[in-house]
């Protein structure tokens, strides 16, 4: 286990398909309520290698909510509750890139950010949310360390994994029009997926480190003389997608377990906190 003042526990947030308890030893339902609503689901307690672990499923089980409604801010902030000191999670996307095929792993490192509707701040103003302003420092949104030690358990398993990438995140539940596609395609982001944003921006302003496996299923629209995106052939591809990121999770934990996390944490906090404004003024805002 890590040494230092922060004991590592994982939270394991599944996207489509991938959120089976199984994966847990001494698993326990824990019911959840935070100051902004409910999880997606019931909080799994359990551990793996030894390790304590949390798992969360994004949609609740049976994909019951869509990318729009799925209570981000709970979720986040729920886990962080319970102990959480990393997250990783699982994203099915779309390929934007000739290089990233379907059933590649990508450990994404960038995000734009094409949604809509969301709340993406647990600052907003209200009473149950802490006072100020966080204008938080988004340059490198997912943890490096974290991101290193998942491309190089999937680089040990022989998997199609790409060490970097940009992920593109729409509002959904739509797919993109093949004009927005090929948009997308043309500004160089790699990936496209409909959850990325907010959630990696709610981990940041609570400190966690974050790092996301996006699974890629497909082409998206973009690619002349492929089929278009839908959801019958997603889901085939994401059933290997699935096995493939849950042998790189249960590889990854013991090894991040293993290190020293309290710098990192420490340093996670430490960049959130000169970043609220308590008294609301901003010179860009």
């Amino acid at each position: 286990m890590s040494s230092g003042d922060h004991k590592v526990k994982i939270g394991i947030v599944g996207g489509s398909g991938l959120s089976n308890p199984e994966i847990l030893k001494n698993g326990k339902e824990v019911s959840m309520d935070t100051p902004f609503g409910k999880p997606s689901d019931v909080l799994i307690t359990g551990e793996i290698e030894g390790v304590p672990c949390v798992l969360l499923s994004r949609h609740g089980r049976g994909h019951r909510i869509n990318p729009t409604n799925v209570n981000y801010r709970a979720n986040i902030w729920a886990l962080q509750q319970v102990g959480c000191t990393h997250l990783l999670v699982t994203t099915a996307c779309g390929s934007l890139q000739g290089n990233m095929h379907p059933a590649d792993i990508v450990v994404i490192d960038q995000f734009i950010d094409r949604t809509q509707k969301r709340q993406q701040t647990y600052f907003d103003g209200e009473p149950s949310s802490p006072p100020g302003i966080c204008h938080l420092p988004m340059a490198e949104p997912f943890c490096p360390r974290t991101r290193k030690i998942l491309f190089d358990c999937a680089k040990d398993l022989g998997i199609s994994c790409h060490e970097k990438g940009t992920m593109l995140t729409i509002e959904g539940p739509r797919f993109s029009s093949r004009a927005e596609s090929t948009l997308w395609h043309s500004w160089g982001a790699h990936c496209i997926n409909m959850t990325t944003v907010p959630e990696v921006i709610l981990a940041k302003e609570l400190g966690l480190c974050y790092g996301a496996l996006a699974l890629v299923t497909d082409y998206d629209s973009w690619r002349e003389g492929e089929e278009a995106v839908n959801v019958e052939n997603v889901m085939k591809t994401f059933k290997t997608n699935a096995t493939n990121a849950t042998a790189v999770i249960l590889k990854a934990i013991p090894l991040i377990a293993k290190q020293n996390w309290t710098e990192t944490l420490e340093e996670n906090k430490a960049s959130v906190c000169p970043s609220i404004h308590k008294n609301l003024q901003s010179s860009r805002v």
